[in-house]
């Protein structure tokens, strides 16, 4: 038997970065344990039995090197290419004023470039020319809502970085990093000299690396499909699967590790009593709070470091209607100051065809919540409904029927939010860790979103493969 046949890793984390990090680990010839506190597998990955999304909904087909994604790697491995759907339209709306306009071309994450069209949208206060010095030193972070109301105007902020941020953080842009959230723009703002050219360098490579190849997928049947394949082929490779079982503590033993998972109460069900398992190496690919608690013991440090990251909360209101026509839009986004609850809507039957209705209903979804702003999620379901009707309505210019389906979601601290110096926090974190046989990975680490979290993935197992 091989060395590294014989290796044991615990990966802890049932979400999509932990599914992918067994899966490499599986596949170069180790043995896996995978543990999940929760009842099932996917994270914020979750599907109705019809197909339909109720967490993430699309993926990023590419990397910022023009290569395919981790997501589109992960779906190639899983021989789910034939399931492989991309949007049926593009473009998506931005309410504002009282009126539903096109968003803006020629922005990154928001921040407009030379060429963005911003009539109607937000007056430039424009700051932005060449100071003969790069607009930021090597190394610095910032918020993105600082820099850009610093060199743009705060108009600039409120009523397109903060909704495009919005709608993937859940936060503020005065309180995301710019090298976290926009990692590419950042790298050339430590070179140009202005911010509105640096943007318009990092939609250039963008698209000089997918010309003409569709930017978004999903899978028909739901993104499920991605998480049932990846549980179905650790499976077959043997890799042992807890879920339900939470992991209370991380202690080192000799070269390796024991953890205590499972229930500590005496009456708890067989298959999550409590245990100690044994391993050599561990991946850590759950939230940072839990991330955190099992570091204290390991490295107090780290682990303060690693729990310093915050999180917000988001609700998800999935309607079915009938007798309403919706614009030719994927969705629309909604700046904070507009008087609405929601901040975004996604027009599934109109965006995606395989969603389509043939008796003429429209299904479409609505997000809530704002970092820092919970009372909208703190409502009941029919009321939280009933709002989301009234501000659809609104947008669409007409009274809205009874749904004919109405399901709520609420993903209590689903989404983190990165603090300006997030990348340097985790940097020093893993530098901490770096002589242990220990690996973090996920959205807690390296960014939102499946291709960020699969490629985490996969590079947390490679350092443990390679010791």
């Amino acid at each position: 038997m091989s060395e590294l046949s014989m290796t044991h890793t615990v990966v802890v984390g049932g979400g999509i970065a932990g599914l992918a990090a067994a899966l490499r680990l599986s596949g170069a010839g180790g043995r896996v344990t995978l543990v999940e506190q929760s009842a099932r597998l996917g994270g914020r990955i979750s599907t109705r039995p019809d197909g339909v999304d109720t967490g993430a909904e699309q993926f990023l087909m590419r990397d910022p090197a023009g290569g395919p994604s981790g997501a589109k790697r992960l779906v190639d491995e899983l021989a789910l290419g034939d399931r492989l759907v991309h949007p049926a339209i593009a473009g998506a709306g931005l309410w504002l004023d009282g009126r539903l306009r096109p968003l803006p071309g020629g922005t990154v994450m928001g921040v407009p470039g030379p060429q963005a069209a911003l009539d109607g949208i937000a007056t430039l206060d424009d700051h932005d020319a060449d100071r003969g010095v790069p607009v930021l030193p090597a190394g610095e972070d910032r918020s993105v809502g600082a820099l850009v109301r610093e060199r743009l105007g705060g108009e600039v902020v409120t009523h397109l970085v903060d909704p495009l941020l919005g709608g993937v953080y859940a936060g503020s842009a005065d309180g995301l990093s710019l090298a976290a959230t926009v990692p590419a723009l950042h790298r050339l703002l430590g070179t140009e000299h202005t911010l509105r050219g640096a943007v318009a360098l990092t939609a250039a490579a963008s698209r000089a690396h997918q010309p003409g190849s569709p930017v978004f997928g999903t899978l028909r049947g739901g993104l499920g499909a991605l998480i049932d394949a990846a549980a179905a082929e650790l499976a077959r490779r043997g890799v042992r699967l807890l879920t339900g079982v939470p992991v209370r503590r991380l202690e080192r033993h000799g070269a390796g590790w024991v953890l205590s998972v499972g229930a500590a109460a005496p009456d708890a069900p067989e298959s999550v009593r409590a245990q100690r398992v044994e391993c050599d190496a561990v991946v850590l690919a759950c939230p940072a709070r839990p991330a955190s608690r099992l570091l204290h013991d390991v490295s107090p440090d780290a682990a303060a470091l690693v729990g310093a990251l915050d999180y917000a909360s988001v609700g998800l209101v999935t309607l079915e209607l009938a007798g309403v026509e919706l614009p030719a839009l994927t969705g629309f986004l909604v700046p904070a100051d507009q008087g609405l609850t929601i901040k975004a809507a996604t027009f599934f039957s109109t965006k995606w065809a395989h969603h389509a209705r043939s008796d003429g209903r429209v299904l479409l979804r609505a997000s809530v919540g704002r970092y820092g702003e919970q009372a909208a999620l703190q409502r009941p379901d029919a009321e939280l409904v009933r709002t989301v009707l009234a501000d659809l309505g609104t947008v669409l210019g007409t009274a809205l029927p009874a749904p004919v389906a109405a399901e709520v979601t609420r993903w209590g601290g689903g989404l983190p939010q990165y603090a300006p110096g997030h990348v340097d926090r985790v940097g020093q974190a893993r530098m901490l860790l770096a002589g242990l046989p220990l690996a973090l990975a996920g959205a807690a680490f390296d960014g939102v979103g499946i291709p960020a979290c699969v490629t985490s993935a996969e590079q947390a197992a490679d350092r443990i493969l390679e010791g």
